[in-house]
């Protein structure tokens, strides 16, 4: 473990937590940390650490590494009092206990609705009162086939969405996209763009309250570090 126990207990004042997604959106963000003066432990930007936690520059921040649809339930449990989370995951849970003052412009790319390539482009899914379609953004799902009229029957999967309309499991998926090239590899075109999605930094409105100084300092240097 690195850091000596010792600076966990700044007038016995526990470090701040901030929760960072596994992947490519930690990849973006490790410029803008370095510009916010937040330089976690080497091994954190490595896939292969086994490690969670991990100490920083700053003695009163440590960081925790989750699953990216995990960042924003971390942070609304108190469990990280920060986090950078995708716009997408914030749109499927609807947290009340978070406020996400800052879009930190990385981890661009949008939730979509991809049909097979050999669907009939003649046909206009939109007519049916009912569709089955694969995600893992049900919510997400739901609401935007519901705007049509449409019932979206939800196969929810949390991976390997394309396989859902080869199988026969589904007419159509809604996920995450980016270049597309998955989607083109397994049959599938985009037909309709959801949402467009960047991250953000979400923070517990609790802990907004309870250590204001320290939080809203926090934000300060994300601020200051996406303007410079």
């Amino acid at each position: 473990m690195s850091g000596a126990p010792s600076r966990h207990h700044h007038a016995g004042t526990k470090p701040l937590v901030l929760a960072l997604p596994k992947g490519r959106i930690l990849k973006g963000a490790a410029p803008l940390l370095a510009r916010a003066g937040i330089v976690p432990d080497a091994d954190c930007l490595d896939e292969s650490s086994r490690r969670l936690r991990f100490g920083t520059s700053d003695p009163m921040l440590d960081v925790v590494r989750v699953r990216s649809f995990d960042v924003a339930t971390f942070v609304a449990q108190g469990g990280a009092q920060l986090g950078i989370c995708g716009a997408d995951v914030l749109m499927e849970f609807d947290y009340p206990e978070l406020y996400a003052p800052l879009d930190l412009g990385i981890g661009g790319c949008r939730v979509s609705v991809a049909r097979p390539v050999t669907d009939d482009p003649d046909e206009d899914w939109q007519r049916y009162s009912e569709l089955r379609v694969a995600t893992k953004y049900p919510a997400i799902t739901r609401r935007h086939f519901a705007t049509r009229g449409i019932n979206a029957d939800i196969v929810h999967l949390h991976g390997a969405m394309e396989l859902a309309p080869m199988l026969g499991l589904s007419r159509l998926i809604v996920d995450l996209v980016d270049t597309g090239s998955t989607l083109r590899a397994n049959g599938l075109r985009e037909v309709e763009t959801i949402a467009h999605i960047t991250s953000r930094l979400v923070v517990n409105r609790t802990a907004m309250k309870t250590r204001p100084e320290a939080v809203t300092g926090l934000i300060a240097r994300f601020r200051a570090a996406l303007a410079g």
